[in-house]
């Protein structure tokens, strides 16, 4: 089931770009993923910082582009994984992420588009985008499955600021 509708924000700042990522990270639950796209340096590494201050988290976020996979503890676990060098769909099942997602975890993927296929149905997909400034940033959000259908209208009134 996808979303009769995709949201939109903008920002224009990386500070911007975390607050926006902040206010969806409050819309999440346990167990949620979320897929993010975008040419390199689009934002996801800074969105998921964003994101994972509002979830409790205090530990510096990386790029996990080198080590795959990386946990940080905060009021839920929060997982960061980046796909871009995994050539094939089983090492990204190898990651575990369907397990961790139902032990409560919440997962963002990096370049979650080219391994959906290996990933749960029932997602956020978020494409990050450059605007015309060099710290302009379009977010495009995509609710996926009835969970994030249910939360459309919370998404929206969340990005809201940024639109």
């Amino acid at each position: 089931m996808n979303s009769p509708t995709n949201l939109r924000a903008r920002t224009s700042s990386a500070s911007e770009t975390q607050a926006a990522a902040a206010a969806i990270g409050h819309v999440c639950r346990p167990g949620d993923l979320l897929l993010l796209s975008g040419d390199l340096g689009a934002g996801k590494t800074t969105f998921t910082q964003g994101f994972a201050r509002a979830l409790g988290v205090t530990d510096p976020v990386t790029s996990p582009t080198f080590t795959l996979l990386n946990a940080y503890e905060g009021d839920v676990r929060v997982l960061h994984a980046d796909v871009y060098r995994m050539g094939a769909l089983q090492e990204v099942l190898d990651l575990g992420l369907h397990e961790a997602l139902d032990e409560g975890d919440i997962a963002l993927v990096e370049w979650g588009d080219a391994a959906s296929a290996a990933l749960p149905t029932e997602r956020l997909e978020i494409a990050l985008s450059f605007g015309v400034g060099d710290d302009d940033r379009l977010l495009g959000l995509r609710p996926v499955g009835a969970s994030w259908v249910d939360r459309t209208d919370a998404l929206s009134r969340a990005v809201e600021p940024f639109t």
